[in-house]
């Protein structure tokens, strides 16, 4: 299956079937709970500003703050970000970490970025999503092509 959210919720529902899982849980279960689109404008090195697209999922915070890895890459898509959140918040609650689930990720390809542009983009990034951000809320982390230098410039 190519749509990444289908194919997690195929696995859910046959979870669900399996473990005979409350219909309204399941039902709860089927979307994240909030998903942040936001435009990130940049200053190119050449004077240029260029528009990426980024993405924050908040799966479910039933457990506790919800965390995930930030990614930057040329494929990402909205229905990734929220698979990715979904396996997230499954693999803390299966081995009962206090945390839900949750995934970011900007659509761009972080080596074709000067150092300048990435701290731009990065900074722009959590600038748009940092109210909803927080040890107490929600715990971003590195993932694909995100380093610790992207995370200490968030």
């Amino acid at each position: 299956m190519s749509n990444p959210f289908e194919n997690a919720m195929q696995q859910l529902h046959k979870a669900a079937k399996i473990i005979h899982l409350n219909a309204d849980i399941h039902e709860i279960l089927k979307q994240p709970e909030r998903i942040l689109t936001v435009a990130i404008p940049v200053k190119m090195d050449d004077g240029h500003v260029k528009i990426f697209t980024g993405y924050r999922s908040q799966y479910n915070n039933t457990l506790g703050p919800y965390k995930g890895g930030i990614r930057y890459h040329w494929n990402v898509t909205l229905d990734e970000v929220k698979a990715l959140s979904f396996w997230m918040m499954v693999k803390c609650a299966t081995v009962n970490i206090p945390m839900g689930g949750a995934k970011g990720g900007v659509i761009v390809n972080p080596k074709e970025l000067s150092q300048g542009e990435l701290e731009r983009l990065s900074r722009v990034y959590i600038q748009k999503i940092w109210r909803d951000i927080g040890s107490d809320k929600d715990v971003p982390a590195p993932d694909v092509y995100t380093t610790p230098q992207i995370m200490g410039w968030m």
